[in-house]
């Protein structure tokens, strides 16, 4: 028979072990933009011509390699090559922003366009992962939905790297910006509530979301704001 003190302590074990996982995350999520920003600097050098003559093709190699090391951060995840794994990943995505970050800066305010996508990610991050994290509220109901939503968003964006609808392309950058920026509050609100336990997993989770948000967010921020010289 358990006693009131014995549910305390074992609540209060739990939430120790939660808030320790939620703070590892968080640092680890910040140590992830290290990799990224040198990754984004080497992807500025590099020349995507190919990627341009087969946006098809590289669109393909692209998403390959970032499910290969995905996989790998997975299978790593409780070793400390996972965070290895980890930073490699967001260096290898780092560069891969290679193409969007030189068309951006191609036009006359395009500097000021990608802070401004990067302000408003952290923005949207830290305002959702707040509200999970202090109101503790459970957003697991919202898993499949959201994963429906990722489903159709792929298939509707390899549709239109045939079809090359503006209009379309647009749609579906603002569509992923809802539907990562709920992500945040799933993520969240899973390691807060202890669905999440390996801060390793968290943190590739959560970056996926920062990452995608700012790609399509700067997608949006050029055909509205973009100015050519």
């Amino acid at each position: 028979m358990q006693y009131p003190n014995q549910f305390a302590t074992h609540a209060g074990a739990v939430t120790t072990e939660q808030n320790k996982v939620l703070r590892n995350t968080y640092m680890m999520l910040a140590l992830t933009m290290i990799p990224t920003v040198i990754g984004a600097f080497v992807g500025l050098s590099v020349n995507f011509s190919f990627m341009a003559e087969h946006p098809i093709m590289g669109a393909l190699l692209m998403f390959g390699a970032m499910m290969g090391l995905l996989f790998a951060v997975s299978a790593l995840r409780n070793s400390v090559w996972g965070i290895a794994a980890l930073l490699g990943f967001t260096f290898v995505a780092g560069v891969f922003l290679g193409p969007i970050l030189q068309v951006a800066l191609h036009l006359s305010n395009g500097a000021q366009l990608i802070g401004m996508a990067a302000g408003g990610t952290g923005l949207i991050f830290f305002t959702l992962a707040t509200i999970a994290t202090v109101t503790k509220k459970d957003f697991s109901f919202m898993g499949k939905f959201l994963f429906i939503g990722v489903v159709l968003l792929i298939v509707a964006s390899l549709a239109n790297m045939f079809f090359a609808i503006p209009a379309l392309s647009l749609t579906i950058s603002a569509i992923a910006v809802m539907i990562f920026s709920a992500y945040i509050l799933y993520d969240v609100s899973r390691i807060v509530n202890g669905g999440e336990t390996n801060y390793v997993m968290a943190t590739m989770s959560l970056y996926l979301n920062i990452y995608n948000i700012f790609v399509n967010l700067l997608s949006l921020l050029m055909a509205f704001s973009g100015e050519k010289d």
